[in-house]
């Protein structure tokens, strides 16, 4: 089977307190669970079983992805490589969501207004309002970003929108020159550069589902035009674990 030099890994963190908590986490900087760490630590494993190659970095500014990263990093002894972080990487804006309990938010709304802003590709949840404690630019992790570019809430094509970007002009760079990188990020920050990647429609994304601590391969050609990708690991496990995220998706109990 032919492996091709321009790779990328991309992992969704570790489970956190709110993915437990069946919360909408979005931006809110929430700790990995223990069994969060176990499953860095198993992504490790896996990417040391494969012999996967890391020779760079990238991360969103989120604490629950940056201790997978380096719980990840430690465990395959490559604390020395470079990391970049970046809040353009972060997790989809749940906007005025954020926080809330699935479950009881589906009660409220009603389950099938919930599943509109959770899976639609393009209706955002409500936006958060001037003056709520949750909007971004009350924390310093964004002191040095204008208000006016960080989101109140987002949609799919939002976060693809915020993304893209860096992907182009800092990621794409970097695999081109044959860099093998890994990117920790968060599950629609993925599915959204998978669409793109994938040239998948709006109907295609919805089926995607990107399990906890799971690492996934891209590999491109020398147009970084995919041609292939996999999880690491056993296929069936890897099957089962996409399934149960595609089961938390569904807001009803």
């Amino acid at each position: 089977m032919i492996s091709y030099e321009r790779k990328i890994v991309f992992l969704r963190h570790g489970q956190s307190l709110w993915n437990r908590e069946n919360r909408f986490t979005g931006w809110a900087n929430i700790e990995l669970t223990k069994q969060g760490e176990s499953e860095a630590i198993n992504a490790a494993s896996l990417l040391k079983e494969s012999n996967f190659q890391i020779d760079y970095a990238y991360c969103s500014v989120l604490k629950r992805a940056i201790r997978t990263l380096w719980i990840t990093l430690q465990y395959l002894d490559l604390e020395w490589i470079p990391q970049e972080l970046s809040w353009r990487l972060n997790e989809r804006h749940y906007g005025a969501l954020e926080g809330l309990n699935k479950i009881e938010t589906a009660h409220k709304y009603g389950e099938q207004q919930v599943q509109l802003w959770r899976r639609s590709f393009s209706t955002p949840p409500p936006s958060l309002e001037e003056g709520d404690p949750r909007l971004p630019h009350n924390s310093k992790l964004y002191s040095s970003i204008s208000p006016s570019d960080l989101p109140k809430t987002e949609c799919l094509k939002d976060t693809i929108n915020r993304v893209l970007p860096f992907w182009d002009n800092v990621i794409v760079p970097r695999i081109r020159r044959g860099e093998k990188v890994i990117m920790v990020s968060h599950g629609n920050t993925i599915r959204g550069l998978i669409k793109h990647i994938d040239n998948l429609s709006e109907e295609e994304i919805m089926g995607i589902n990107i399990p906890t601590g799971l690492p996934l391969v891209y590999e491109f050609d020398e147009h970084i035009q995919p041609v292939k990708h996999y999880f690491l690991g056993d296929p069936d496990a890897a099957k089962k674990a996409a399934e149960l995220v595609a089961n938390q998706s569904k807001v009803s109990e």
